[in-house]
């Protein structure tokens, strides 16, 4: 079975892990993302970036740049939330002070970001968000949680939708505030451990926490925030469809391997997952470049992948009858809980259709943004 997306590169991917084990001392993604900073590697997609430290390079290249870094299987970016979508919204909405001082440290991988959205009452539904912001002469001061946050453990930086507007309700009286971490005693991120034993989550509770820039304008914290949400998906979408041809790559293998593939019920499922596999990558094509003129582009994408990849978890373990319900390794007080890739797999994309958008939501936006169908009652 011919998967199209590359075999990937195994000399590379061991250059930057041997890069990794020699140099970053215990602060992995760190250091890779000054190294990368120091080639000029981070910036690539920030219009005006080059005044801002970022090297401006046309659609086409930053596809091929992050196409082959995915199939090298370098590591994982810690700075793609500050790079990806910190970085394009200042560029679009922030003041020359503020891309003068934020912009040239994510370009040099100095300063890690996170994203302050979701809250225990506003997943989905962004506009609920209760995080309060208080105007203190120059400054605010933030006071709420946050939930859900990805590598709150380990950012600099916080930008934060918070509701700087006494008594408003919904989409109005919301800021886009950029908040420092580094608050003993106002900022607190506690993991969140979740059921494959890892904790990429967080939550984060700020307590007075100071914040001295507001991107766009105070209240204008809606339009901002939307306008980051259309970056999530783009270039990025068609990287992550590489992770997952080399994931159903695996599956295939175990299923001719254990004998999984004699069932033409799980062959059948394994062509429709290469099949779709190659749809999503054929539509993310389609729409690269076009987020704005296609306002159901994004919720499409993410429907389709998020089901996608939903459902090769649970093929994943099903090609492996019984034995997928052993662990890797005998049980013992280091290794108390320890999964395989594709248990890991099964059980990481059980969340893929809620996080990001729920699919409730994004069929909500399709059908009243696209089809014009009545919005829903609230």
């Amino acid at each position: 079975m011919d998967f199209g997306f590359g075999a990937g590169d195994d000399v590379f991917r061991g250059e930057a892990r041997a890069w990794l084990g020699a140099r970053d001392g215990g602060d992995g993604g760190r250091a890779w993302e000054r190294e990368l900073g120091g080639g000029g590697w981070i910036g690539l997609g920030w219009r005006d970036g080059g005044a801002y430290g970022g090297r401006r390079a046309s659609l086409t290249r930053q596809v091929v740049w992050a196409e082959e870094y995915a199939r090298a299987r370098a590591p994982g970016r810690a700075g793609h939330i500050g790079e990806n979508l910190l970085a394009p919204t200042l560029v679009a909405h922030g003041s020359e002070e503020q891309k003068q001082r934020y912009l040239p440290a994510v370009a040099r991988g100095e300063e890690l970001w996170c994203q302050g959205y979701s809250e225990p009452g506003a997943g989905s539904d962004l506009a609920s968000v209760r995080t309060a912001a208080v105007r203190d002469g120059r400054t605010y001061r933030v006071t709420g949680q946050k939930i859900w946050t990805s590598l709150a453990q380990d950012a600099d930086w916080c930008f934060v939708l918070a509701r700087s507007g006494a008594g408003t309700v919904r989409h109005h009286g919301l800021s886009f505030l950029l908040v420092p971490m580094d608050q003993p005693g106002r900022v607190d991120v506690r993991p969140i451990r979740q059921m494959t034993g890892t904790s990429e989550f967080n939550e984060v509770f700020f307590d007075g926490a100071v914040a001295r820039d507001v991107v766009g304008g105070e209240g204008n914290g809606w339009r901002v925030a939307v306008g980051l949400l259309a970056l999530e998906r783009g270039v990025s979408t068609l990287v992550q469809q590489i992770g997952f041809a080399r994931e159903l790559k695996e599956v295939v293998r175990v299923a001719l391997a254990e004998g999984g593939a004699g069932d033409p019920v799980v062959r059948g499922r394994l062509v429709r997952l290469w099949a779709e596999l190659h749809v999503m990558r054929a539509n993310a094509l389609r729409t690269l470049g076009t987020s704005g003129a296609d306002p159901g582009g994004p919720s499409v994408a993410k429907l389709l992948w998020g089901g996608w990849h939903r459902r090769l978890g649970e093929l994943a373990v099903q090609v492996r009858g019984a034995a997928a319900t052993v662990g890797p390794y005998d049980w013992d007080e280091e290794r108390p809980y320890a999964l395989d890739p594709l248990q890991r797999l099964f059980l990481s994309s059980r969340a893929d259709t809620i996080y990001g958008g729920s699919d409730e939501i994004q069929r909500n936006i399709i059908a009243e943004r696209v089809l014009g169908l009545p919005r829903e009652p609230r």
